[in-house]
């Protein structure tokens, strides 16, 4: 038994929720998501609130029960509150600027990158704090993720680019380890 997927979804007032066949769609003031539910499972709404349930015989669906619940449950938090990942800019010289819809990253390589936000996705900047945000939580994660593979953390220095909060295991160099 799943212990995620009995707890049922509460829809707030300002979120619609439409249920197809095999699809479900999230309306809020945030924008609209799509997810495809698998065929084990059953989604049905009941006063304000999704009920995730498995089909009876289905098996090996106790996976797809939990996942399909928070799937749609970080659904209906993303078009109300949204989701968002920081990122930090270490590093002598490497610079972040925001043109139009563009990032804009000089991480010391010959040219600069320019990263696209996708539909639903706004960058922000502040000094060396990039801040990934919108509605789908998957999205948001992998922008952030494709923004940090530019110039991940090296491990003497920590120059680089890193989550807010992320600790960097540096190394002793080489002159501090031949000392003892």
């Amino acid at each position: 038994m799943s212990r995620i997927g009995k707890q049922p979804i509460i829809i707030p007032e300002k979120v619609e929720v439409k249920i197809d066949q095999d699809n479900i769609i999230v309306k809020g003031p945030r924008g609209e998501l799509k997810q495809v539910i698998p065929f084990q499972i059953e989604v049905s709404l009941k006063d304000k609130e999704l009920i995730v349930k498995p089909r009876p015989g289905s098996k090996g669906v106790s996976a797809f029960w939990g996942l399909s619940r928070a799937l749609i449950f970080n659904m209906v938090k993303g078009v109300t509150d949204g989701f968002e990942k920081k990122l930090e800019i270490e590093g002598v010289g490497y610079r972040v600027a925001l043109q139009d819809n563009k990032l804009v990253l000089n991480l010391g390589f010959s040219h600069p990158i320019e990263i696209e936000a996708p539909a639903g996705i706004e960058f922000n900047v502040e000094k060396n704090l990039i801040t990934v945000a919108g509605p789908d939580k998957q999205l948001v994660g992998q922008v952030a993720a494709k923004i940090r593979d530019q110039r991940k953390p090296e491990p003497y220095k920590g120059k680089g680019i890193h989550y807010l909060g992320e600790v960097i295991r540096k190394k002793a160099g080489k002159k501090a380890v031949g000392t003892e």
